[in-house]
């Protein structure tokens, strides 16, 4: 690693400070902006720069920000998903607590860049540390003139509060999270368009805390620089990778953008636990495909991750090992998403119970060989869903049956769990089913 950005004050158990914040050029961006650029220009920088969102969909940043018209209805709205209910993924939750000030600053400028004037950071409910870490953070900017009136006396007004989201996986979509926030049933709403009619109507824009983050350092130091910190074409910048399972180092660890999945592993995580040897991953999270050795190789990025068929979601990898039942990986990441559907239409309200009981009669020993064709039809009757929830859900099992059919249809003939133990991830929250 050639240089951090994100994680360069980093200290486990230790926030950054205002004053370390600023020594390290902190509100420096902010202050020039302010002073040099229009709007129009710092949406400019941000498209040159190749930025992409780091909560899962990967849209070009400027391009979002550029949605918003210019004679676009006021008050407009800046909301920062810090909502992170992805099982295995860990890392807004790490950068808060390491450098809440990085955060504010991102937000700022993205209010400055469409003329936002109210930011919003939701923060999912058991991050009460991180929402009180930035709820002392936003009154220190307010303090020295980064928040309120008149910023740095430029005229630009902008304040920020941290809303506490009620918990549950589908308020990190971003249309139920408005509709979260303006105490409404959250569900996703494809009616509108977010940069037009989002909060109370107004244009509103939606972006990660690892998104917002790289803002500030974007506007200080230039898009080439922030290109030149990746790995192959079409990357910009670092990616904070969290990686957990059978590995040696679980944790979260910034790379540059198109780090090869080997290296992370190896590396970064210390290789395999001891006796292990690498089966599969899931190389974004719980709704993303399996990998297999097939792809052990491949670079961590948006554009190498969809060209085999997978995505880079939130850049969480799962590991799993050769002990592994990944029929009952599965299952607990399905008992996980049909619990957490907001339950609105039908493909994923029936959809998704029934997968997982199919499922669990499979790890029971119950299973029947006409259950595979029944859950192939299943993952293919979510695609119909009125979001990309249910779809995101049905993708692991739809790799499962895709990569490791065979490892199903073993269950089924010996009426069993061939693997016979319980195993948990540590750091993921799943925690698999396997009997005797």
């Amino acid at each position: 690693m050639s240089e951090y950005v994100l994680l360069q004050d980093y200290h486990p158990g230790r926030t950054t400070s205002l004053e370390k914040y600023r020594r390290r050029g902190g509100y420096e961006g902010l202050a020039e902006a302010l002073r040099k650029w229009s709007s129009a220009e710092l949406r400019q920088v941000i498209t040159d720069s190749g930025l992409r969102g780091c909560g899962g969909a990967g849209f070009p940043t400027g391009r979002k920000w550029e949605g918003i018209r210019q004679d676009a209805p006021l008050p407009r709205y800046i909301l920062a998903n810090a909502d992170e209910m992805e099982p295995g993924t860990f890392k807004d939750r790490l950068l808060i607590h390491a450098s809440p000030h990085m955060i504010i600053e991102g937000m700022i400028l993205a209010g400055y860049a469409v003329s936002a004037q109210k930011g919003i950071m939701f923060i999912r409910p058991s991050y009460e540390t991180q929402a009180r870490i930035m709820e002392k953070a936003v009154e220190e900017a307010r303090q020295e003139g980064y928040l309120g009136t008149h910023i740095l006396g430029s005229g630009f007004d902008f304040d920020i509060k941290i809303h506490r989201s009620g918990g549950r996986y589908i308020c990190g979509e971003a249309s139920a999270q408005i509709k979260a926030i303006q105490g409404m049933r959250p569900r996703p709403d494809k009616t509108f368009h977010m940069v037009q009619h989002g909060l109370w109507g107004k244009p509103t824009i939606v972006n990660n805390v690892e998104t917002l983050a790289f803002v500030p350092h974007i506007v200080r130091k230039g898009g080439a620089w922030f290109q030149s910190l990746a790995e192959g074409e079409n990357n910009g910048g670092t990616k904070l990778y969290c990686i957990s399972g059978k590995v040696r180092r679980p944790g979260c660890y910034e790379a540059p953008m198109g780090t090869r999945l080997s290296e992370i592993i190896e590396e970064l995580a210390g290789g395999m636990l001891p006796g292990c040897t690498f089966k599969a991953c899931l190389p974004g999270g719980a709704s993303s495909s399996f990998m297999t050795r097939e792809h052990y190789h491949i670079a961590m990025d948006f554009d190498s991750l969809k060209a085999v068929g997978n995505r880079m979601g939130t850049g969480a990898i799962i590991v799993f090992d050769q002990n592994t039942c990944l029929v009952g990986a599965t299952l607990n990441l399905i008992e996980y998403f049909a619990r957490e559907s907001c339950g609105f239409c039908t493909p994923c309200r029936e959809g998704l119970p029934f997968t997982r009981d199919l499922l669990r009669r499979i790890e029971a020993g119950e299973g029947e060989e006409s259950f595979i064709p029944l859950l192939k039809d299943m993952c293919h009757f979510m695609t119909h869903a009125y979001c990309a929830f249910a779809q995101g859900a049905a993708t692991p099992v739809h790799a499962l049956l895709t990569f490791f059919e065979e490892e199903v249809r073993e269950h089924v003939r010996r009426k069993k769990c061939p693997y016979g133990t319980t195993h948990r991830w540590p750091g993921t929250g799943i925690e698999d089913s396997c009997r005797n």
